[in-house]
């Protein structure tokens, strides 16, 4: 311990020098948890020297069968012998690894231990870990190393009992600055008193010119903790969150032969949480595990956090407080404006280091989740007056916290999306929307500059944005990254997505919330299409599994009616010559009759902007084909197949294939 100090005690600063105390201190904090003790005094002395006092038990002073020794020396001076590391003394603690009190008294240059139980008091003494005797009351004295009770005191009274221990920090070990803080003492020790209700603690210091003294003592726990730690004024009332559920682990025991063979031990986990909102913005959150605070939290506080974001989704989604097209709340909304306290009681927990500040329990999340989940939706849900009135306050705040939060992020892509179009980095020849809603807006990659001219008067230009490109682009199948990049039209595309390629892609990062292929409906166009696919396939393949990618549906013919019934359209638009003959036949049937000839359309550019607005654009009126990708391994062959470089599987394939294709289908 002395080699490796920092192991123990995490540093050799005032830190570490704090932590020795809070392990003594910690010590008569666990007998009051036993109900053993009522309160706990603490002084620091002129001499550096620390002073813990207790009315609990007291350590024990008989001989330890094993050791033939007195019990508070083995405690003293071996490692696991502390009451917690049997299991038989206490339930949940703050000590856990029998280590504490011999850690200390390693790092001490002097350690006094005095039991009071009665008939009389006993006390003994340590230098350095070794017990014996000293000279004098001070560290300069001689020493004299000795085995057992080495100090008599007088006698004790029936039923009283506790234990004092005073020791000297080691200045070999500890820094030159490391110094006990009054403050630090006064903040933890108010915060013990109220998770310990009834425990009364008393902080003397006798350092200064003034000898400064502190009480306290809280009766009202948690909830009283709440109210002192909130920063604003109330919206709520302070809301008890309690419960327990047991849960089995896998522990290590010794068995009559002395080998460690695991046991499954069922446990009880106590969850106790106090919460109330009010009307600031800030979280004051703290949690704690069994006495010990957890300043960096654990797995009980991400079941606290995870319960009651579920929680006020689902009970907001049910009680309309949440609109349909509405984004869930996150755990920052539920946060904001909210000061809480979490404890939780257990024996045995894990934490991750002997300094305590995370708990490691994985136990611990679940159970906390089940109660806080269940308490919380209570009180939501509550058809009691008062309450009901409050977590619909409550809810309010959460959604005004994320309307805020959503207004903040898009003024934030809106100024993104300003710079980016100010430093000219998009190409010249978008024509973008005004929107910046991600989610809303649509880019339309148009084949020619005809079409575009045609698309720029048939758009809704709130939310549609248009991206022309010449013709046939790059096959990226067979082409390099760098060809890829090189490439003017691959290169404005990914550009214009704003979402980057590769690896660098970033969902999230995307200027529009769907891509639509804008092609004409012959071969070329669907070549066109295939290879604007394979790009993003290649590329941005997260579009594809997201069905963010579509391809426009525009008509190939239509057919204006001479005497079109009442009801009925002027004009007819149909997809495929199928379609064509189908609907001329159903028309014939009806007597209806149509001008000849019947309108083809070789390419988008021969509609007039209402025509295309009706049947390619407008969301009301308009067929949209979403691009998937079911299976990506079978997705990549094909494309690789019929795409990529080697060609005599292709030409393998064309020609296995060309027997099926219907010879008048080709536009050739």
């Amino acid at each position: 311990m002395r080699k490796r100090p920092g192991m123990y005690i995490g540093s050799t600063d005032t830190r570490g020098l704090m932590h020795c105390l809070w392990e003594i201190i910690d010590n008569g904090v666990d007998e009051a948890l036993a109900g053993a003790a009522h309160r706990v005094e603490v002084v620091l002395h002129p001499d550096g020297s620390a002073e813990v006092h207790d009315d609990g038990r007291g350590i024990p002073t008989d001989k330890e069968p094993k050791t033939g020794l007195p019990g508070v020396e083995v405690v003293a001076t071996k490692l696991h012998a502390g009451g917690k590391f049997g299991g038989g003394s206490y339930v949940a603690t703050g000590g856990l690894h029998g280590v504490g009190l011999s850690v200390v008294n390693a790092l001490s240059s002097r350690m006094d231990i005095d039991v009071e139980r009665s008939p009389a008091a006993q006390g003994l003494s340590f230098q350095r870990g070794v017990p014996g005797v000293f000279d004098s009351e001070a560290l300069t004295g001689g020493f004299e190393a000795r085995s057992g009770l080495t100090r008599k005191g007088g006698r004790v009274a029936k039923g009283r009992s506790g234990t004092r221990i005073r020791f000297w920090p080691d200045r070999q070990i500890f820094t030159k600055d490391a110094t006990f803080v009054y403050d630090e003492l006064v903040t933890r020790a108010r915060q013990t008193s109220f998770i310990v209700p009834g425990l009364e603690l008393v902080l003397r210091d006798l350092r200064g010119a003034e000898p400064v003294e502190e009480n306290f003592l809280h009766q009202g726990g948690i909830s009283e903790f709440t109210e002192f730690l909130a920063p604003d004024e109330a919206v709520t009332s302070v809301l008890r969150l309690q419960g327990s559920d047991t849960f089995t682990e896998t522990v290590p025991l010794l068995d009559d032969k002395g080998h460690m063979t695991p046991q499954e031990i069922e446990r009880e986990l106590v969850v106790d949480v106090a919460v109330r909102w009010g009307t600031g913005y800030d979280t004051e959150l703290r949690s704690f595990v069994n006495v010990i605070a957890t300043p960096k939290g654990g797995t009980h506080l991400s079941g606290f956090e995870q319960a009651l974001t579920k929680t006020f989704n689902d009970v907001m989604r049910q009680t309309k407080a949440l609109k349909v097209n509405d984004a869930d709340v996150i755990k920052d909304d539920v946060l904001e404006g909210m000061t809480g306290v979490v404890t939780v009681r257990l024996a045995e927990p894990q934490f991750e280091g002997q300094t305590k500040e995370i708990l490691g329990t994985p136990a611990a999340r679940t159970v906390v989740r089940k109660v806080v989940a269940r308490e919380l939706k209570e009180w939501l849900t509550s058809a009691k007056r008062e309450q009901k009135a409050e977590a619909k306050l409550v809810m309010e705040k959460v959604v005004g916290a994320a309307r805020t939060r959503l207004a903040a992020r898009q003024h934030k892509e809106t100024q993104r999306r300003k710079n980016a179009l100010e430093s000219s980095a998009l190409p010249s020849k978008l024509a973008d929307c005004r929107d910046n809603d991600n989610e809303r807006t649509e880019l339309f990659i148009v084949e020619g500059d005809s079409a575009l001219g045609t698309a720029k008067l048939a758009r809704d230009s709130s939310f549609q944005a248009l991206l022309p490109i010449r013709g046939k682009i790059l096959n990226v199948q067979k082409a390099s990254v760098g060809d890829m990049l090189k490439n003017t039209e691959c290169a404005s595309i990914i550009q214009v997505v704003g979402a980057g390629s590769g690896r660098t892609f970033e969902l999230d990062a995307r200027r529009y919330g769907r891509i639509i292929f804008m092609a004409d409906a012959d071969s070329d166009g669907a070549h066109i299409r295939c290879l604007l696919a394979t790009l993003f396939f290649k590329y941005m393949p997260e579009l594809l599994t997201e069905g963010r990618i579509y391809s426009a549906v525009p008509p190939l013919h239509r057919i204006e009616l001479s005497n079109p019934k009442k009801g009925m359209e002027k004009y007819i638009y149909t997809y495929s010559d199928d379609e064509l003959q189908r609907r001329l036949a159903e028309l014939k049937k009806k007597n209806v009759r149509w001008k000849d000839p019947i309108q083809r359309y070789k390419g988008l550019g021969e509609m007039d902007a209402d025509q295309l607005a009706e049947t390619t654009m407008d969301p009301r009126r308009r067929t949209l084909r979403r691009i998937t990708v079911d299976d990506a391994d079978v997705a990549s062959q094909v494309f690789e197949l019929l795409m990529g470089s080697d060609v005599a599987p292709r030409k393998e394939f064309i020609v296995q294939g060309a027997y099926e294709v219907d010879m008048e289908a080709l536009d050739a």
